[in-house]
């Protein structure tokens, strides 16, 4: 006996998160053997050599990727997620397995030389490319094979992170974009397989270990973390008005070829890592720089270290990843946070007096808050924190920092970042309403209804006009004409509402009742006329030329047609 299909897709499920959790272990065990043997390297050279090492290192690893990028893979570029989002949202054909192989070695190249970008969007694409790859293999439904690529996505956020529940949350909150139930399932049961492959290869202790004890000091320090929430916001929408300025720069460019560009960005990385070690004495600058991040949430960095990295590794992922490399914004986008909470800490121990152990709580939520104010997935910024650090003593800081982070940008900044990134490349996933498609068409691209109908001089008493509707089918506007000339018009609602008062019979006519006429032209907008039928609560409008004579009337008809049209990609 056949298994049913509902059978198959939970088996290739379990399939996908042991395949995704192995990939992302891969991937993560790659660009730590490149680090070692590029940027570590080149950073702990001897003497005065490690200066040209930190420069040349990131600047060959951009040089090949952007070779690759442009040659071999060039859907490989960016974190990957935007990707993601548009092929589920649009047609699943985008997702191709070459390209989640180029984002793997890509990736891996660009981040172990040292450009300032994470592992954790390239590992989304690599593991909903496989799920797709997979899902074709085995000749799944089309449904089926759509509802495969969330659940790749989440085992890949769950083997990154080491968290499966924030996985789930943010494939909904991002990807998904709407809690499906079709997809749910699924989604749980692949991060939860992929969480399990991660921590038996490479343990179950979480991302970063943070000092047991660390709490919320006193209420008084709300106030605080009140404000970490505002700055981390400032700081969000200062990276993401700068990383889309500047990608947009890049991306006009004539001067430097496209595979050029990103070594320009891994250059000025290498040259911000230099800055670092010569005068903080520290790393963190390139990569994801998650061995820093962990010194800041142990309190071990000083706020003479802690500002400067802030701006520093801002400015470094906004020209990895503007100049066109291969990379995440996750890990910075916490790296931020992180070394802005601690700064920010720093004000809770010398206004509160609250011991030097706050500067870990501080910084811990402070990478909450920035992912909040970036990524723009407000539950998800909450649950990675608590699962990356096993902790959950600062949940109620950490809600109240990234809710004001997450509603201050969106006020200020509507558009997420991956949306933004989207709408670069000429890809809108905004729900098109009505309105948005009969955008650019005109009232004289559509056909008229010209048929014959009743119309009304102003002087036309009450009496004719209610008699009019016994013989006029399917009119609900009448037109009032002098002449040839269109002066105003009654609806179907009007008459009926007078009929139930026959004692006005000799008091009113047409010039009493009529509305002032919709001036509709043939150049004027469909959705104008649109706009002007829900306002009037009426189905039809009439048309007319320069000397305001009818022309015919435009309807639903002619709206249906104009979506037709546009759906069929035709011109209307």
């Amino acid at each position: 006996m056949l298994p049913l299909e509902s059978q198959r897709v939970f088996a290739l499920t379990v399939v996908l998160g042991v395949m995704c959790g192995l990939a992302a272990v891969a991937f993560h065990l790659a660009i730590e053997v490149v680090s070692r043997l590029a940027i570590d390297r080149a950073l702990a050279a001897p003497g005065r050599s490690w200066i040209g090492w930190t420069l040349a290192v990131p600047a060959g690893g951009g040089l090949v990727s952007g070779v690759l990028l442009q040659y071999l893979f060039p859907n490989a570029r960016g974190s990957g997620i935007p990707q993601v989002k548009a092929a589920y949202a649009t047609r699943v054909g985008r997702l191709r397995l070459r390209d989640s192989v180029g984002k793997f070695f890509v990736s891996a190249l660009q981040i172990g030389t040292g450009s300032s970008l994470g592992r954790e969007g390239p590992t989304v694409h690599i593991c909903a490319g496989l799920a797709v790859w997979m899902g074709r293999l085995v000749r799944v439904s089309p449904a089926v094979l759509r509802r495969l690529l969330p659940v790749g996505a989440a085992a890949g956020i769950a083997a990154a992170f080491n968290a499966p529940i924030a996985a789930v949350t943010f494939t909904i909150e991002e990807v998904v974009g709407v809690l499906d139930q079709t997809v749910l399932s699924g989604v749980i049961v692949a991060a939860a397989v992929a969480a399990v492959v991660e921590r038996s290869v490479l343990g179950s202790h979480p991302v970063f270990d943070v000092p047991h004890g660390m709490q919320l000091e006193g209420v008084t320090s709300l106030l605080i973390y009140g404000l970490l929430g505002v700055a981390a916001a400032a700081v969000s929408i200062a990276f993401t008005d700068s990383l889309l300025g500047l990608r947009r720069r890049f991306r006009d460019m004539r001067r430097v070829p496209p595979w050029v560009q990103p070594a320009l960005g891994a250059v000025a990385t290498g040259a911000l890592a230099l800055v670092a070690r010569g005068w903080l004495e520290t790393g963190g600058v390139t990569g994801g720089g998650y061995a820093t991040l962990g010194a800041a949430l142990t309190g071990k960095l000083a706020v003479s270290v802690l500002v400067p990295l802030c701006l520093m590794k801002l400015a470094a992922t906004v020209l990895s990843y503007s100049s066109g490399g291969a990379g995440g914004i996750f890990a910075p986008a916490l790296f931020i946070g992180g070394m802005l909470g601690g700064a920010v800490g720093a004000l809770d121990v010398q206004v509160l007096g609250h011991s030097s152990a706050s500067l870990g709580a501080f910084a811990l939520v402070g990478m909450g808050a920035v992912f909040a104010g970036i990524i723009r997935a407000p539950i998800t910024s909450v649950l990675i924190i608590i699962e990356m650090t096993d902790g959950y003593a600062l949940i109620l800081p950490l809600m109240i920092a990234n809710m004001l982070a997450y509603g201050i940008a969106r006020h200020y900044r509507p558009a997420p970042i991956y949306e933004a990134l989207l709408a670069q490349d000429g890809i809108d996933l905004r729900p098109r309403t009505l309105a948005d498609t009969l955008a650019g068409v005109r009232v004289g691209d559509v056909p008229l209804d010209t048929r014959p109908c009743t119309t009304f001089a102003p002087t036309t008493d009450l009496p004719a006009m209610l008699a009019s509707l016994s013989r006029s089918d399917r009119q609900e506007l009448f037109p009032v004409v002098t002449g040839v000339r269109l002066v105003g018009m009654v609806t179907l609602a009007d008459l009926v509402a007078l009929s139930s008062e026959p004692h006005l019979g000799g008091l009113v006519n047409a010039a009493d009742v009529m509305r002032a006429p919709v001036q509709l032209r043939r150049e004027d907008g469909l959705r104008t006329a649109f706009e002007a039928m829900l306002e009037n609560g009426v189905r039809e409008l009439p048309v007319t030329d320069e000397e305001e004579r009818l022309l015919g009337f435009v309807d639903e008809r002619s709206i249906a047609h104009a979506c037709g049209k546009v759906a069929a990609g035709a011109p209307s």
